[in-house]
């Protein structure tokens, strides 16, 4: 796993969207950045935190690697001829990086989880996740396991 790209998921003042439904569902094994191709339009919506990615998934398609259902709200001041707010948005990625993606969600049953949209000087990235689906009984095991971290924790706090 790249340390850079945990460097980034735990810097949250430049995040304008996060999937944090995401680590529940998800055993997240790696992740990549990418850039999103965007209009003008959808970048001042999303510079105003107007992005919405808990239902979007990533696909390999043709070639390519696309965000769908991904919500980015109109921009108030822009033309009539505003974006579409759910259409599918392109990933920009290496080569390497997306034969590397495609061969791992083809052959081991992963699959590619939008994380966090962030903004990177005046570009706007999105860190996606490469995970395997979590069992019903591996999410309650977490949850028991959260609490009980709490309750140790409020405990040793006020001794």
């Amino acid at each position: 796993m790249c340390y850079y790209y945990l460097s980034a998921m735990k810097d949250n003042d430049n995040a304008l969207a996060t999937n944090r439904r995401a680590y529940h569902n998800y055993d997240i094994l790696d992740t990549y950045e990418a850039g999103i191709a965007l209009w003008g339009s959808e970048v001042k919506s999303v510079r105003d935190h107007r992005i919405t990615i808990g239902e979007a998934y990533v696909k390999f398609e043709s070639g390519e690697i696309w965000l769908i259902g991904a919500n980015i709200a109109r921009y108030d001041s822009a033309s009539y001829m505003s974006h579409n707010p759910d259409r599918r948005r392109k990933l920009l990625l290496h080569k390497k990086e997306m034969r590397v993606l495609a061969e791992k969600t083809q052959e081991k049953g992963l699959t590619m989880v939008p994380l966090k949209v962030y903004l990177k000087g005046n570009l706007v990235k999105i860190l996606v996740g490469l995970g395997k689906g979590k069992k019903e009984y591996d999410k309650r095991e977490a949850i028991q396991k959260r609490e009980t971290d709490r309750i140790i924790e409020r405990t040793l706090k006020n001794r």
